[in-house]
């Protein structure tokens, strides 16, 4: 049974990501998703605001792409590991976003540096709270 378990844990997980051509960050950002086991179906698209209206990503949480995961939504540099444990803990949330794109996210790397930023939960009424924080480092 726990061979099983084990098995089952090594499974990709299936994201689509939703993306504009012409964004550096986001290639890296995908990177890091599959260097963490996730299977990425890439989507690049002429207009990825359309896919922020049509999973109510508001203006306050946008970013520069938008991808879907077992039914949430995952809006900007979100790490790896806030997507699992999201995935483990299925909260009742739309999703998970940091809004804006702050220095030292996956795919925003700037050296050693990492700008302060919170991974943040909402749901589809726009309520908000801090689902992890990061400090920031020099």
């Amino acid at each position: 049974m726990a061979y099983q378990s084990l098995a089952i844990a090594e499974q990709p997980t299936d994201i689509t990501v939703y993306r504009s051509a012409s964004c550096s960050c986001c290639g890296k950002w995908l990177a890091h998703l599959k260097d963490h086991n996730f299977k990425v179906q890439d989507q690049v698209l002429d207009n990825v605001d359309a896919i922020k209206q049509q999973y109510a990503v508001s203006a306050e949480m946008a970013s520069c792409h938008t991808a879907i995961v077992n039914g949430y939504v995952i809006e900007g540099h979100v790490p790896a590991a806030d997507i699992n444990k999201l995935l483990h803990l299925k909260p009742q949330v739309a999703g998970l976003a940091v809004p804006g794109m702050p220095s030292g996210t996956p795919g925003m790397e700037m050296g050693g540096h990492q700008d302060a930023y919170n991974v943040i939960s909402f749901n589809k009424t726009n309520n908000y709270d801090i689902f992890n924080h990061y400090d920031a480092k020099p």
